[in-house]
């Protein structure tokens, strides 16, 4: 069993029933990744958001990893939080973490609703992931962090924030490198395309209209893969809307979810 280090926060009106909302990030990010959601939607909903192993406060595992492995990384802190079933949401490595589970014959009725940003069924071709697991291992993160604030975040958002892009930049740095390396490699299996439509719960895609690693064509496929879903834009913004775009975002899952947001 692997316990994730995470934070879990709300609700903050006091009922004992509110809905569970787990949050699951991108590689080479931490929790801090879903700092506006974590305060608006614990209002009404008890909030949760992880770490991938190696990544943040959470502990890594010796060995390589597939995305079943991150998958059940994040069952076995929910379960030992004692939440049986959650609304999920979960961002490109996150997303397909959500992906899998929401799929999945053993976990799929666990997952109330699903929210899935910025994130694909097949992120490019597996030499892409080895040759960066590669890189990080010898150079560190800080060969891949500034490249990948530019991914996360649009030029116009990058210079009105300098300070949290360069937040975001250390961020980046803190992963240890075998934590990013591994989830890497597990990026590199990731092939869902023949599974998304096993997804049951009620689901929601979110992209950023300048996203250059998941741009909407591919959420889109996603929603119309996955019976019933639907698909929204948002402009400007890129792959990381849950800092460039929070209210928005906030909106959608408490709309998701069906609590108040903020």
């Amino acid at each position: 069993m692997t316990v994730l280090h995470h934070v879990s926060v709300g609700p903050r009106d006091g009922r004992a029933d509110a809905p569970v909302i787990v949050l699951t990030g991108s590689i080479g990010s931490t929790i801090d990744m879903w700092l506006p959601q974590l305060d608006a939607l614990s209002r009404s909903a008890r909030v949760i958001a992880v770490d991938h192993r190696g990544h943040g406060g959470s502990p890594l595992p010796a060995g390589s990893a597939t995305v079943a492995d991150l998958a059940r990384d994040l069952l076995d802190t929910v379960d030992a939080l004692g939440v049986d079933t959650f609304h999920l949401a979960g961002l490109s490595l996150g997303g397909a973490i959500a992906q899998y589970l929401a799929a999945g014959a053993d976990t799929r009725d666990r997952v109330l609703t699903l929210t899935l940003l910025c994130t694909a069924p097949k992120f490019g071709e597996p030499a892409g992931w080895t040759d960066r697991a590669a890189l990080v291992r010898d150079r560190g993160t800080d060969a891949v962090a500034d490249g990948t604030v530019e991914k996360w975040f649009s030029a116009g958002w990058r210079e009105e924030h300098p300070a949290s892009a360069g937040f975001f930049a250390a961020m980046v740095r803190g992963i240890a490198d075998e934590g990013y390396a591994v989830c890497c490699e597990a990026l590199a299996q990731w092939d869902f395309a023949d599974s998304l439509g096993q997804i049951q719960a009620p689901t929601l895609t979110i992209a950023g209209s300048t996203d250059p690693s998941t741009p909407p064509r591919v959420l889109q496929s996603i929603a119309d893969a996955v019976p019933g879903a639907r698909a929204v834009v948002l402009d400007p913004g890129a792959h990381v809307p849950t800092i460039e775009r929070p209210d928005e975002v906030t909106r959608l899952l408490a709309d998701q979810v069906g609590v108040a947001a903020g």
